[in-house]
């Protein structure tokens, strides 16, 4: 089987945008569970909801892919699987290497959806000599000494990083030195790569900072839909010198300016 180093996808040469190349393994993982259940073709608008975007925005994706579908019938399932693969670059083996065998990088070896969407795992490196040999996922952990002789003998064009922010970019720069032209980074820091090097974060509290966000303006639209439909059923009083004010005025508004 082919290895990551020698054959690498076509989206770029194709003119693919990055926009739709994100989107693709939404789609191919929303093919495959329909695959599974041996639905043989499905609509625009059933592959569309099922992968969370709008019909015409598959439609123009699939167009860059040469499908278009079938007027009345759809897409046939198990064509878009190979050929979302293949675009994807998942009909070949892909070597990977994770380096920093953590409790992050310990997790990431035991995923089992590596294998099964065309990625093997290689290789565990970790820099900690008392890890050296102990099996992770069944696989013997090998110090970092060796990292670029790893690199070399299997063939590897992908690695992961998984280890503290202050070694992430060392790791970064010997793993592009020995070959290494992707890299998804777990670590909390940005990476400096040279051109031609892809660099993928996954950031776990930026993402769960997002989410804060929005939580947060939830909450604030819905107290604002409140007070739009009358005033509070409780004022707070505000203490003052051991006694408890009123916050409306004497008109029953709140004063702007509470006075001293």
């Amino acid at each position: 089987m082919a290895t990551g180093r020698t054959h690498r996808p076509a989206t770029r040469s194709r003119g693919i945008p990055e926009a739709t190349v994100a989107r693709l393994p939404l789609y191919l993982r929303a093919l495959t569970g329909l695959s599974e259940r041996s639905v043989p073709t499905v609509s625009s608008e059933e592959l569309a909801a099922a992968a969370g975007v709008n019909s015409a925005k598959l439609r123009k994706d699939f167009s860059y892919l040469g499908s278009y579908g079938t007027r009345g019938v759809g897409y046939d399932v198990e064509y878009l699987v190979y050929q979302i693969s293949r675009e994807l670059g998942l009909t070949q083996d892909w070597p990977v290497v994770i380096v920093g065998i953590g409790n992050l990088g310990a997790a990431l070896a035991n995923y089992g959806g590596f294998a099964s969407r065309g990625f093997r795992v290689a290789a565990l490196i970790d820099a900690d000599p008392a890890m050296a040999g102990k099996p992770v996922a069944g696989i013997p952990v090998q110090h970092s000494d060796d990292l670029e002789k790893i690199i070399t003998e299997n063939g590897v064009s992908i690695g992961v990083i998984a280890t503290p922010a202050g070694a992430a970019q060392p790791v970064c720069d010997r793993l592009v030195a020995a070959g290494v032209t992707s890299i998804l980074n777990f670590a909390p820091t940005v990476l400096s790569v040279p051109e031609g090097v892809d660099v993928r974060k996954v950031d776990l509290s930026i993402e769960l900072q997002i989410l804060a966000f929005h939580e947060q303006r939830k909450a604030g639209e819905d107290a604002a839909a409140a007070e739009v439909g009358g005033v509070s059923e409780v004022v707070a009083p505000v203490v003052r010198g051991g006694a408890a004010v009123d916050r409306k005025g004497p008109d029953g508004d709140m004063p702007a300016v509470m006075p001293a």
